[in-house]
């Protein structure tokens, strides 16, 4: 078995994954899974650059990790940055911080990398080998794979909860306009998608990462997040649209008081599910398999 330590960090949050890796099957057995709200790409739609307190954030999160993978004895590490840090003129300030907390330099991976790595942390424990369209909705930008056990398209476009949120959003709760302008940015964002991804080609449609896990959550009417509860569960279309209507309707301090949304989620969650339902609705699916397996998963395993 090989100890690696795997870390992805997005415009929203920094997650950290320490496991064992079987040299044969390539399973894994997970030591420690964490995730820390930074906010890397406070303003980055609008200024280009990563903000001083959104580095700092950033780098108290990551001097935490480096006492966890010490800890474990992790053996390798891979630290995978996405969208903000592609976006952002002053990324060598986020590289020059990371190498000096963590002794390794983060890789600012593309769109078409992050998509395959999502893929392959979420499919590794599906069962079966049906066409699946995977959709990682991240907080600067939307991730879409198409394949059985291997990637045969993939595209990211820049929609995500943080970027569509500072964009468009004014008032608490939010305005049916502003609603509206979340939606046409995402329509126009799977036009996009679909030129290069069949995205209404697959018999199953997976979704990751925070917005998809939270919309489960609500829809499961958990009374507390409960990753084991939300990990291969199926909401149907018809869920997703009712929990995003009960989020449009509610203010920040309601959202603030349901415990299955992380405070570092309350502001923009409403934007992540009208991501969710805008795809649910154009790619025609009955239902989405939600996966708390993702490009964490997929980035430990390319370490080893």
């Amino acid at each position: 078995m090989t100890r690696v330590a795997g870390i992805d960090c997005g415009t929203n949050s920094i997650r950290l994954l320490v496991a064992d890796v079987h040299p044969d099957t390539g399973a894994l057995v997970e030591l420690d899974r964490r995730m820390t709200i930074v906010r890397l790409g406070q303003g980055v739609d609008k200024t280009g650059r990563l903000a001083p307190e959104a580095l700092e954030r950033t780098f108290a999160a990551c001097r935490a990790y480096a006492t966890v993978i010490k800890e474990l004895g992790a053996e390798r590490i891979r630290f995978v940055a996405t969208s903000a840090s592609r976006d952002a003129e002053n990324r060598q300030d986020f590289v020059d911080g990371v190498v000096a907390i963590l002794g390794v330099e983060p890789e600012v991976i593309s769109g078409d990398q992050e998509a395959a790595f999502s893929f392959t942390g979420a499919t590794g424990s599906l069962p079966g080998d049906d066409r699946r369209l995977v959709v990682d909705i991240g907080g600067g930008s939307t991730e879409f794979v198409v394949g059985t056990r291997e990637v045969e398209a993939a595209r990211s476009v820049d929609i995500g909860c943080v970027r569509l949120t500072e964009r468009h959003v004014r008032h608490d709760p939010v305005t049916a306009e502003e609603a509206e302008a979340i939606r046409a940015d995402v329509r126009a964002a799977l036009d996009l998608a679909a030129g290069t991804v069949p995205i209404a080609s697959a018999a199953t449609l997976v979704g990751l990462a925070g917005s998809v896990t939270t919309v489960a959550a609500l829809a499961l009417g958990l009374p507390e997040y409960d990753s084991e509860k939300i990990h291969h569960s199926r909401i149907s279309a018809a869920r997703v649209a009712e929990v995003t209507g009960m989020l449009l309707a509610s203010t920040h301090d309601e959202r603030a008081a349901l415990p299955v949304i992380h405070p570092g989620r309350v502001d923009v969650i409403v934007a992540g599910a009208l991501v969710l339902q805008e795809i649910v609705e154009r790619v025609g699916a009955t239902e989405v398999v939600v996966s708390e397996h993702d490009i964490l998963d997929g980035i430990a395993l390319s370490v080893a």
